[in-house]
């Protein structure tokens, strides 16, 4: 969430803001939030996840961070619920759970989480995508409008989407593996509907501990729908982006992650649970 904020400041301080967005080829607005960020010792252009990408395809998903925690590593962001139960999405600081029965519910502060991504956004530089199509034509156009293939970044995109087709995950026994536990899960499609994607693009080398490549909610207007994004169709978007190159990540202390055999490369498991033909 953010709030407009107007001050007057000395014409010498204000050039220096100019020139620094200037050298670094972003708006002053910009420049302003990263040294407010820096001078109140706040998290800026940082990603916080809870345990990795690799010990949830093993069956590590029993909870370990509140909703409540989240909330003071950021604002916007996804993941999931202690047993599965339900798709996490949060945008502008409140926290939705997606059920697999078609139920959207505000998470309580004391809900678990046993894998989440979240920032605080910040758009660095938006863009309007034309002729999007499908959820494939929509991957290529982001990847030719990312800057890199090392940083992370946060997707926040909007517009009235034709036709989602969302899946949630449905509550499952503690220690069942991803891919297991996702054939159970519930898919459907929705027509004509307003809302927004919220999710994150992460480089190819963080594999073991993200989900690699894109990682994709949705969310109604009216916060009556939501789930994991399988597939789409839409003609254009309006895509807002914010790079990450602050990574902080907490291991569970939970007996489960402490023992599990975390060696094996989760990218295939991944692949399986996170995407579908739909695309």
């Amino acid at each position: 969430m953010t709030r407009r904020l107007s001050l007057d400041v000395p014409d010498d301080l204000l050039a220096a803001v100019q020139e620094r967005a200037v050298a670094e080829g972003v708006g002053v607005a910009h420049v302003v939030r990263g040294i407010l960020a820096e001078a109140l010792d706040l998290q800026h252009h940082s990603l916080f996840q809870v345990s990795t990408s690799g010990a949830l395809v093993e069956g590590v998903n029993d909870g370990c961070v509140s909703v409540a925690d989240l909330r003071r590593h950021g604002d916007f962001g996804v993941g999931t619920f202690d047993g599965l139960d339900g798709e996490l999405v949060m945008l502008d600081g409140r926290c939705y759970r997606a059920r697999g029965d078609g139920r959207v519910l505000e998470a309580p502060d004391d809900a678990l989480t046993p894998f989440a991504v979240v920032t605080r956004f910040h758009a660095d530089r938006a863009v309007e995508l034309d002729d999007v199509g499908s959820l494939a034509s929509l991957i290529e156009l982001l990847d030719g409008v990312r800057t890199t293939d090392n940083l992370f970044l946060g997707i926040r995109a909007t517009r009235a989407f034709e036709r989602l087709d969302l899946r949630a995950a449905c509550r499952t026994e503690l220690g069942v593996p991803l891919v297991e536990a996702t054939t159970h899960q519930e898919e459907w499609s929705l027509s004509a509907v307003r809302g927004i994607l919220v999710g994150f693009w992460s480089p190819t080398y963080s594999r073991a501990v993200a989900v690699p490549g894109y990682h994709l909610h949705f969310v109604s207007d009216d916060h009556e729908q939501a789930g994991h994004v399988l597939g789409l169709r839409i003609g254009a978007l309006h895509v807002e982006l914010h790079e990450l190159h602050d990574i902080h990540l907490a291991l569970p202390e939970s007996e489960s992650f402490v023992h599990a055999d975390l060696r094996r490369d989760p990218s295939d498991d991944l692949e399986v649970a996170e995407h579908d033909a739909h695309r």
